[in-house]
């Protein structure tokens, strides 16, 4: 290799020398031509002067012409580059990147980051439904194959009574979660398709909230939860139905995740032209590296302790989307072993580009 670099550099320092010569002999023959043709009475330094002058234009009109061949050579590629690339893509690879050394700046490589930059998100497109075709089917298979094993194991004649309840028990829960992940699956892309209705209204928050902390009566008492709310009257204007599962399903998750005689508190207040939502649990908490996840489709902080309660980890993506279709945030804070605290900021007027 390092000697044919040396015999590059070589033709490169021959090329020059011979550029030199033949642009300044050629000067030298073009100030002779000029010279006869007009009959001039010059001195020989300008005459001189006048050969190199002719001398460096030619050489300099050989370099850019030149110049002009490599770029039209490299734009050549470039754009041969650009084809291959649409091409892979085209074809499902999104792990292109184009590398061209070229000016941001310029048109064709504004082209270029474009398709760098959208191969990118195609690529992360495509791991993301990668990843949910992985979740769905490992979230059917597992109830599908207790499903399987327990009705053949009801098959046997030996099995007591007792064993008998206890098969079928187990079939009617895997039965009851496959069909609440089918539904909760459905809502999800309802949501985040365009023809989701949004029903806005004006109705008292305050209200809804204390119903249906009342319609969870059972599942608390049952856990001999200390139950605390503090409820502002305060009228927002959203889709009722929509904001009445946000407060369904985080309510449902701190009376599942309290230990039994554990303490709830639910408040409601005004800030500014917001309402904030507070539920705090005195539960088993959430680690800080399963925060940031939390809303994310089919993340569960404890697999094997959500699993045995029966979540499908669509809950809190679904209370995050409904959130966002109302222009609010909503945050956690948690501490492993103390609680947890959902946060929820909804705006009381929703602004016009709401859908």
């Amino acid at each position: 290799m390092k000697i044919k670099k040396f015999f590059r550099h070589m033709l490169g320092v021959l090329f020059f020398l011979i550029l030199l010569s033949a642009s300044f002999s050629a000067g030298y023959f073009v100030e002779r031509s000029v010279y006869k043709t007009f009959d001039f009475h010059l001195s020989d330094y300008l005459r001189h002067l006048i050969a190199l002058a002719f001398g460096f234009l030619i050489m300099g009109g050989v370099g850019y012409l030149f110049s002009l061949l490599a770029q039209s050579k490299h734009r050549r590629n470039y754009i041969q580059e650009v084809i291959d690339a649409l091409r892979k893509i085209s074809k499902g690879d999104f792990t292109v990147h184009l590398n061209l050394k070229i000016d941001k700046e310029h048109p064709f490589g504004q082209v270029v980051d474009h398709i760098n930059h959208m191969a990118k998100q195609l690529k992360q497109m495509e791991d993301m439904r990668q990843e949910f075709i992985s979740n769905v089917s490992h979230e059917i298979q597992s109830p599908l194959t207790s499903i399987s094993g327990f009705a053949r194991a009801l098959q046997h004649d030996q099995l007591s009574q007792e064993e008998r309840s206890h098969y079928l028990n187990i079939i009617e829960t895997e039965s009851i979660r496959l069909s609440k992940l089918s539904d909760n699956l459905l809502k999800l892309t309802s949501l985040e398709s365009t023809n989701h209705p949004f029903e806005r209204k004006s109705y008292y928050l305050d209200t809804q909230i204390r119903n249906i902390i009342l319609a969870c009566e059972v599942q608390w008492m049952e856990k001999e939860l200390d139950m605390d709310v503090s409820l502002d009257k305060i009228s927002i204007v959203g889709d009722e139905d929509l904001m009445s599962q946000v407060w369904t399903n985080l309510i449902h998750n701190s009376i599942k995740f309290t230990p039994n005689r554990g303490k709830i508190r639910v408040q409601l207040r005004q800030v500014d032209d917001k309402a904030v939502v507070k539920i705090i649990d005195n539960g088993i908490g959430i680690s800080k590296e399963d925060q940031i996840h939390v809303f994310e489709r089919f993340y569960k902080a404890d697999k094997a302790r959500e699993r045995s309660k029966g979540g499908s980890g669509l809950g809190l993506s679904i209370v995050k989307k409904i959130i966002d279709m109302h222009e609010g945030t909503i945050f956690v804070e948690s501490e492993e072993g103390k609680g947890t605290v959902f946060t929820i900021f909804i705006p009381i007027r929703l602004t016009q580009k709401t859908v």
